[in-house]
This record gives structure tokens, sequence and C-alpha cells, in this order.
């Protein structure tokens, strides 16, 4: 197979920090090639690299059989390099078809060709088999579509080189086969994928040969078939992680810390449960099973239209997020960046957001304390910061979602809800958070975990409830725990639907 694209010794130093270190790789016309490695080890800057916002400190790019010592981004696009960010670059008043052509607009003369813009937008929408209108308003789309029309650009743009960065983070299940299937019709027109994710499992299905980095070094291609799980993760790490889920005792506890009975609104119907003090609970289901909407109930997000909310043996009000912090219930939500994090601010601020009332006199900051408080949780959640002025957006994923959790564990709470607490951060980051949620039980806290990952969800449970179009249809206790159980429990209220239906027809 030809190369298309050769770092050779190529690396990239900013002040005081060796982003890539001497890296040599090449990617092969018509293949999926998978970059992996921990937050830090280099995969962003060899992504701002390759599309022109960094040039190389040293090295050569070989590409397409030239020699460059860099690129500019208008450059990159030029010859063919291709980017779908997670974070996605659309305008979300314009039409699929504006977005599509947006720098590549096609024109009678001086004036632009909208009809043949509209007709080409329908093209690339049929050839990549999408139910979608080309004047649809993008901002009306699911985060999927929108990631197709950020592909149609690519595709416009006549790509021979599209790097996927963590693509699958904010779809779900049936986007994400949708993307598989794309990328599989790319891959038969010989257009070369570089796929990066911290999900392995997609590295397995998709790629042909994967490459570890660790600390801005290539560590190690290898084609994926001669491969597997627990190797790849050695090498990432640079040590063996043969406890992925860290043990800790088994709770025996029967006492009951919070009781919902019949609780109804915000999609959901009727949920009765309980939790008990010191376990985790699992809430699992597919995507949208009403999990999240639970949660958002429980925790005042929300308005509830019927049922009760019972703590400690008494019935309670919660009708705002402040009325259930202040009974001792927190929330750690699913999508961080957007919902958990003043991503402008510095992570000091950040932590003392919910508790700046505890932290003030007469309405006067008191800086000390706030300084204290950054202290004892950068030290506690083991935060990576060179110090607490360090703004949010600056840091890894794993490391915003230690902050999110310090934020919330500020409000001392004894019930944490965590919504799919690690999703788009690396595999050693994540083992620091099951570590910490291990810690947080030792210290007498209770968890409420929502997950999508089944593995997660069965490694950190004590128990687990299951959810499915709004209603709960299944509960496991530990010695219960089986994937299948819980799929079928995550199907079953679908499937009486539909014996019902065949039932009233019949």
């Amino acid at each position: 197979m030809d190369t298309i694209l050769e770092l050779e010794h190529v690396s990239k130093l900013f002040p005081g920090v060796v982003a890539l270190d001497d890296v040599s790789i090449d990617f092969r016309k018509g293949e999926v090639h998978a970059l992996v490695g921990e937050n830090g080890a280099g995969k962003s800057t060899l992504i701002k690299t390759l599309t022109g916002f960094h040039n190389p400190t040293k090295g050569v790019i070989r590409y397409m059989g030239k020699e460059y010592t860099g690129f500019t981004p208008s450059g990159a696009k030029e010859l063919g390099i291709g980017c779908i960010y997670q974070e996605l670059n659309m305008v979300s008043h314009l039409t699929v078809a504006e977005n599509i052509f947006l720098s590549e607009l096609p024109r009678k003369g001086i004036l632009l060709d909208e009809k043949r813009m509209y007709e080409r937008a329908q093209e690339l929408l049929e050839e990549m088999e999408l139910s979608v209108s080309p004047d649809a308003v993008v901002g009306d789309l699911t985060i999927g579509y929108q990631q197709m029309v950020e592909l149609s650009k690519a595709l416009v743009a006549d790509s021979k080189l599209i790097i996927f960065d963590e693509p699958t983070a904010p779809l779900s299940n049936h986007e994400v086969e949708i993307l598989f299937q794309q990328i599989e019709k790319l891959r038969k027109k010989e257009i070369t994928i570089i796929y990066i994710s911290h999900r392995l499992d997609e590295i397995f299905r998709l790629a042909d040969r994967v490459t570890v980095l660790r600390d801005g070094k290539m560590i190690k291609t290898l084609d994926v078939k001669d491969t597997n799980q627990d190797e790849l993760i050695q090498l990432m790490v640079g040590r063996a992680m043969s406890e992925v889920y860290p043990q800790r005792p088994k709770h025996t506890g029967s006492e009951i810390l919070v009781e919902t009975r019949g609780l109804t609104g915000n999609g959901v119907q009727d949920i009765s449960l309980v939790i008990k003090k010191g376990e985790v609970l699992g809430l699992g289901g597919l995507v949208g099973a009403g999990r999240t909407e639970f949660a958002q109930l429980l925790f005042g997000a929300e308005k509830a239209e019927g049922g009760e909310i019972w703590l400690k043996g008494k019935k309670i009000q919660i009708t705002s997020p402040g009325a259930a912090m202040k009974h001792g219930i927190a929330m750690v939500p699913e999508d961080r960046k957007r919902q958990g994090l003043v991503l402008e601010e510095s992570v000091k601020e950040n932590i003392a957001l919910p508790i700046l009332k505890k932290l003030s006199s007469k309405g006067i900051l008191n800086r000390r304390k706030e300084e204290e408080l950054t202290a004892y949780y950068k030290e506690k959640m083991r935060i990576k910061i060179y110090s607490g002025e360090q703004i949010a957006k600056e840091l890894s994923g794993g490391n915003q979602q230690k902050v999110v959790l310090s934020k919330e564990l500020a409000t001392k709470p004894e019930l944490i809800i965590i919504d799919e607490p690690t999703r788009g951060i690396d595999v050693g980051a994540k083992q620091e958070i099951y570590k910490l949620m291990n810690e947080l039980i030792a210290d007498g806290m209770t968890i409420l975990m929502i997950t999508s990952e089944m593995d997660e969800l069965l490694g950190m449970s004590d128990r687990i409830v299951v959810f499915c179009e709004g209603h709960k249809t299944g509960e496991l206790i530990k010695e219960e725990f089986d994937s299948e159980k819980i799929l079928a429990y995550a199907s079953q209220h679908r499937g009486r639907e539909k014996d019902e239906e065949t039932k009233s027809s019949e």
C-alpha cells in the first residue's frame, strides 16, 4: 500500500514543554490509521501540525511525494488534508448546503450559483445516504447529522486524508453506526483516515493499524489484527493495568438514603427506586432511556409532574438545584464543558462557584479561603495544574472532570449524581476517576452513576437499575450482573409495546 503521508523525526517545542519528541510515523493510502494515547500524549499537537496550526520545530513532513517543513491551515486544506473536530465548526443559522460550501462557494462569474450549490449538496447527501434536506437549518439537526455535514465539507474540498478527532464522543449509538458506515465508504474510495479515539473497541472495529503516543513520543505502530486491548493500554500508560476497575469492599448496608415513589415528569414515568447509603447505584439503559431525565428531576433541574422524593425517611420537596444542594444532593452533568464548567474562568473560580456565599463575608469574597479550597481539592482529587489560576479550558478531559467533581464536592453532599463519569477521557484518567469514586464511598458518600459503557456499569456498580423509554424495567444485585440481562431489560418496554400493538392488530 502506497504511503501518502510521512512524519520523519518531527518535534514541536513550546516554552518549557516538548509536545512532540522526535516522532516518525507513516500513513498509507486508503487505510484507517488510529492514534491512541493518554491526554497529553501529543495527539492534539500532531493534528494541529498536520492541519497547519503549528509548524514543527524540527523534522520533515512528506505528503504525496513532496517534502514540507510545515503547512498553513489554508495550505493543508488545498493539499487535501481535512479534519473533523470533536467541537464542530458549523454556522448554526445557515442551511446544510450553505455550511457545506461555506469556503467553496460555486459561482457564475462573480455571482453565487445558488442552484448549483443546492444541487451539489443534494448529490453529496444522497451519496452518503443521509435523509437530510440541503435547505434544512443546521442548528435544527442532531449532533450526529451536523457531523455528517462537516464530513461533506471535507469531501467538497476533495480531501485525500481526513482526520477524525474523537468523533463519537457526542453521538448516540445509532449516529455512531452511521459514522462508521461513512468511514467504510471513504476507505473504499482510498481516502486515508487518521482516527483518534479513547474508545479502544472502536479502534479494533475500524482501524488497520494503530500508533501509540506517550509523553510526546511515538511508542509503537502495530497492525490491529496482531494486538489486543491489554497490550495497547500497557503501551499507552507505560505500565500494566490488570485492574481497570479498582476493588472496594462489598456494600452490605441496607439503610435507605433516598427513595423515589412514582416520580414522573421530564419524559420519565412512575419511577420508584431506592438509593442505599454508601453504595454506587448504576443506572443502565440505551441512549434516550430516561436516565439523565430522572436524575434532572432528582436534582431539581427539571420540574416533576408527580410522585415523591424521600430523604432519610422524610418526604422532601426539590424544586431547584439550590434546593437539592441544601438537602445534600449534588450532580456532575454529562456535558462537563457546557454544563459543568465555566471554561474561560480559572480552576479556582470554578471550584468556588457553588459556595461563594460561604466563602464571603458581607458580600466580599475571602480570597484566602478560596485559595485554601483550591489547594485542598488539587491535592485530594490529584488535579494536574500548575496553579489555581490556570484556565479550565486548558486542562485535559480527565482533569476537567476532576474540577467538576471538586466543584460539586465543595457543597458537602451526601449523594452525588455522576452522569457519564469518564466520557471522552483516556484509559489512565478513567482509572483515576474510578479510584476517586471509591475514595468518596470510603468517606461515607453515596453515588448515583449514569453510564452508557457496559464495562463501567458492571465494574463500578453495587446495584444496577435499568431504564427503557422513560420507565424502570429491571434491577439487579451484584451477584446477578450480566450484560445480556441488562440489554434485555434495556429493550423490554419497547418489546412489550410492540407485542401489544401486534395483539391489538390481530
